[in-house]
């Protein structure tokens, strides 16, 4: 075996509209088969493409024949950016492959601009931003997930929500693995075609169900596949 070969798998982590890297602070992988880094969102500039922000968050990936694990937007995310790089392998969760996926009220809003009405410039207002990035509410859990909120910029949540309604992928990226949980709110299961499915997952659950995706990430990693 050769020297590239026992060298650890890069994987970049991509987290969700508006949250930090925090959110993967219970994913655990042996640090000597993986090394592990972190994408975070930055603002975009006025009138970015997604793809324009795909092409720059590419340039902060180092590494070559990357594995790409993206959640909810971060996964949407991290297909556009396999325009600009050579993966070994893309994995999203809680997140969809393409506008097929998308659920009926998406669609209606790509339609009838609804998703513009949204209170987004009340970005100071926890509850309000937590239910916009995570999809559920939160009651007792305010305080946790005041912490995973990266982002808190009405420009940055009114750029992506409009990113998402309108986003156009046809097609998923080949070889992708999708791992979805049965319980998602944002992007219901019943929309979602091909998956790893997870029983009671909610769009949360790489929080909640951390001990799962740490037993089973590994072998989703090292499965035999063509480099994208």
């Amino acid at each position: 075996m050769t020297k590239a070969q026992n060298s650890p798998i890069p994987v970049y982590l991509m987290p969700g509209l508006a949250a930090s890297p925090d959110i993967f602070e219970h994913i655990s992988l042996s640090e000597a088969r993986f090394r592990i880094h972190y994408l975070e969102w930055f603002l975009p500039e006025a009138g970015m493409s997604l793809l324009d922000y795909a092409r720059k968050m590419s340039e902060q990936v180092g590494e070559a024949n990357p594995v790409l694990i993206g959640v909810s937007f971060g996964g949407m995310l991290v297909q556009e950016m396999t325009r600009f790089l050579s993966v070994r392998k893309v994995i999203i969760i809680s997140s969809i492959k393409s506008r097929n996926e998308m659920p009926r009220r998406l669609l209606v809003a790509r339609y009838t601009k609804l998703h513009k009405l949204l209170p987004t410039s009340l970005v100071n207002n926890v509850e309000v931003l937590s239910r916009v990035a995570f999809g559920e509410a939160i009651g007792k859990r305010l305080k946790l997930y005041e912490r995973y909120l990266g982002i808190r910029d009405a420009g940055y949540l009114d750029w992506s929500i409009d990113k998402i309604v309108n986003w156009d992928r046809e097609e998923p990226v080949p070889g992708l693995v999708h791992i979805h949980g049965e319980k998602d709110a944002v992007f219901p299961f019943s929309y979602i075609g091909d998956c790893i499915a997870i029983p009671e997952g909610t769009h949360t659950m790489i929080l909640h169900r951390h001990r799962w995706f740490n037993e089973h990430l590994p072998a989703i990693i090292l499965q035999d596949g063509s480099s994208i």
